[in-house]
């Protein structure tokens, strides 16, 4: 429980520090005043003020906000250094750097684990380097370092060799794998299991992960290409919720996310860093969403105040806020439903 606590507050954390901070440096690189740049919510835990602007951290660590002077143009006490007073593309930039803050992050961290352990790499050799708990190949005996030598009778020589044997066999039909365990040939009889994930039958074996070093050039290069390739999956993720509802079960609210936090810390901090470089580039996309009270549903606004050449009506804004508060409590009550459902009957 302590680790997972503690693995939870440095994940949202991080994310939120970095995506508050994009909002809070360019706001202030724009000339505007910050009053105050807070970590959390509830209660002021510590508090202290250096120039005009108040750092604090809050009790409950699940988000942060920058109080931005002039957000509202009716309460606007800074004059010229207001939010609404400054020009319309300064005000596109300081919504738009949170959600940019949270792309660059899984960048930084990508590149100091390639540029330090290097980019992981499943071993050629059919060496079992992990099983997965509940599966088959742990209820048939398999274990960690077993050597694969066949499947139904026919040779195995390396691990694609064993993948690609299994990605014809159907779900539910018992195979026989021969493996070799120090000196002593065996046989064991597993039934796969179909991932849905996946899209092909599991018997719940894992290769050997190995670390290729790499270079700094190589290291940042693969840093972005991987976020590059995260976000494309994310989005095309999301896409499919439109098309195919039903997937709507996997979506994940706090008590989730705080449950996986805890799974991944325990095995190690490795992995932690990759679930927060992950769950970063997911807050930046969701944070770009055209719904209002979102960052994306406020640049939505600013662009429309761009063509039209003055911002929308008091009464327009307040009513779709309105909206997009409604749409976020929704969402928020059906992710909190799947994460109840997962984590009391599952």
């Amino acid at each position: 429980m302590i680790l997972t606590i503690a693995a939870a507050v440095f994940v949202f954390g991080l994310l939120v520090l970095v995506h508050e901070f994009g909002h809070f440096i360019t706001a202030k690189m724009t000339g505007m005043r910050v009053d105050e740049f807070a970590i959390g919510f509830g209660p002021k835990i510590i508090s202290r003020k250096f120039g005009e602007t108040i750092y604090s951290l809050r009790a409950i660590p699940l988000g942060g906000f920058n109080d931005i002077a002039g957000m509202d143009p009716a309460d606007n006490n800074a004059g010229e250094r207001g939010f609404c007073e400054k020009p319309v593309l300064s005000r596109m930039v300081v919504i738009l750097a949170g959600a940019t803050f949270n792309f660059i992050l899984p960048i930084i961290l990508f590149f100091a684990i390639y540029s330090t352990l290097g980019e992981e790499k499943p071993s050629p050799e059919p060496i079992i380097g992990g099983i997965i708990q509940g599966m088959s190949a742990e209820k048939a005996g398999l274990k960690t370092g077993d050597v694969i030598l066949g499947v139904d009778g026919q040779t195995v020589t390396t691990w694609k060799d064993f993948t690609d044997k299994l990605k014809n066999v159907e779900a539910g039909k018992d195979i026989r794998l021969q493996y070799k365990r120090g000196e002593q040939i065996s046989e064991v009889t597993v039934s796969p299991k179909y991932n849905e994930q996946e899209k092909r039958a599991l018997v719940g074996v894992q290769s050997v992960v190995i670390h290729e070093p790499k270079t700094i050039s190589e290291a940042f290069a693969l840093a972005i290409d991987h976020t590059k390739e995260i976000t494309i999956a994310m989005l095309e993720g999301i896409a499919s919720l439109f098309k195919e509802p039903n997937q709507t079960e996997n979506l994940a609210g706090p008590i989730g996310i705080i449950q996986m936090s805890g799974q991944v810390a325990e095995r190690g901090f490795i992995p932690l860093l990759n679930f927060a470089a992950l769950l970063s580039i997911n807050l930046g996309i969701v944070n770009l969403l055209p719904v209002p009270v979102l960052d994306g549903g406020h640049f939505v606004n600013l662009f429309i105040e761009a063509v039209r050449g003055k911002p929308l009506g008091a009464k327009a804004v307040a009513y779709t806020q309105r909206v997009g508060i409604a749409l976020l409590l929704m969402l928020m009550l059906f992710a909190t439903k799947n994460d109840l459902v997962r984590v009391f009957l599952k």
